[in-house]
């Protein structure tokens, strides 16, 4: 009866924190919670031999939560140990963002970063880091993990395509480059590439494009390709640069009206045509920035479908040291009919599949979204 009764209270607690209906979350008002009893009782009783009765009630937690989205998680009390640890991350990185899919998956890999150097890519699983399995590991968790001191050193065991060819990355973390915007000319086109949104992004923005403006520059593709760190308020900081009126950024929750960010006076002094070229790793601030220049009309997306990785998230203790990891808000499109970013990401009105060479093998000579985007931008479209 305990462990039949145990999850039921806990979910019970869950469902009143987040303010649901208690109609929902009470004992034998949901069929799903009677079938849960059930499991429960299958397991405990008729499993073929004793089952660990706190491992089992982990890991109905952690099955909960990742029915909700990627970035949600149980976090155990250790974790929550970590959140709540007084303090900035350590300074010592290897650049990479991740999220949970099965195991962490590779959202972004920074520029010049030990991972970009060793030939990390966007959509890389990450199986272990430093012998620690991350099949049940939170997002939270690996990202703290892959944290340490400038100097110290990181084992992650990679996964590309094929499973049965893992590989082996011993990495020194390092203090990461506060360059983030870089601007090169490809066939007479302004290339900008934003490897990494931060709060000081904006400014190296603005100041790239006041330049190319005094050189006389017809237009740029915004690099966002695996971009995938930073606050989506860094995002929204940014696109204040390009779009001079209406609705910027929206984020909704569960109930209210929606939350909007709408343009201030003095905002969208770049007026340079632009194009943004996106990937499945394009998430947080850079697709909170590519849903507002394409949903004002003010750029198109070229390249691949976005993450769908936009939203806010915070931390709901539970009994025991335990924690919930909950996303409580979303962005949305600004576009007429607004649909939620999160989990679903934007399409890219042109779709351009983006190549990833395997372990031993060479990128392509020719960047072809890239290409793709300079021509769409000359065409003026």
């Amino acid at each position: 009866m305990f462990a039949v009764s145990t999850p039921i209270v806990a979910l019970t607690m869950i469902g009143g924190l987040m303010g649901a209906p208690k109609t929902v979350v009470q004992q034998g008002q949901n069929p799903h919670l009677r079938i849960f009893e059930d499991v429960v009782s299958l397991v405990m009783g008729a499993y073929v031999e004793p089952v660990d009765v706190d491992k089992v009630m982990d890991g109905a937690m952690k099955g909960l939560t990742e029915g909700l989205d990627t970035s949600s998680a149980f976090l155990q009390p250790d974790e929550v140990k970590a959140l709540d640890s007084k303090g900035d991350l350590p300074a010592g990185d290897i650049g990479l963002t991740v999220t949970r899919q099965f195991y962490l998956r590779v959202l972004g890999v920074r520029d010049g970063s030990p991972a970009a150097r060793a030939g990390l890519q966007t959509g890389d699983y990450v199986r272990t880091i430093d012998g620690r399995p991350t099949r049940d590991m939170s997002s939270v968790l690996g990202m703290r993990l892959l944290r340490g001191q400038p100097g110290s050193k990181v084992s992650i065991v990679v996964i590309r395509g094929n499973t049965a060819d893992p590989h082996t990355f011993d990495l020194v973390r390092e203090k990461l480059a506060g360059d983030v915007v870089q601007t090169t000319t490809v066939n007479g086109v302004a290339r900008v590439r934003v490897s990494s949104f931060g709060p000081d992004t904006a400014a190296a923005l603005a100041a790239a494009f006041d330049k190319l403006a005094k050189d006389k520059t017809a237009g740029a593709v915004i690099d966002l390709r695996g971009t995938a760190d930073g606050a989506p308020e860094d995002g929204v900081k940014a696109a204040r640069l390009f779009v001079k009126s209406g609705t910027i950024a929206a984020r909704g929750a569960r109930s209210g009206d929606p939350v909007k960010t709408v343009a201030a006076p003095g905002d969208g002094a770049v007026t340079m045509p632009v194009v943004l070229l996106v990937s499945i790793g394009t998430s947080n601030a850079a697709e909170v920035f590519a849903a507002a220049l394409s949903g004002n009309k003010r750029a198109e997306l070229v390249g691949e479908p976005t993450a769908g990785v936009a939203a806010l998230q915070k931390l709901v203790r539970l009994p025991d040291g335990y924690g919930l990891w909950l996303t409580y808000e979303r962005y949305l499109t600004v576009d007429d009919k607004p649909v939620p970013i999160h989990e679903r990401g934007l399409m890219p009105a042109v779709p351009v599949q983006i190549p990833v060479p395997g372990f031993d093998e060479l990128p392509p000579a020719t960047d072809v979204p890239l290409t793709k985007a300079i021509d769409r931008l000359k065409a003026g479209k």
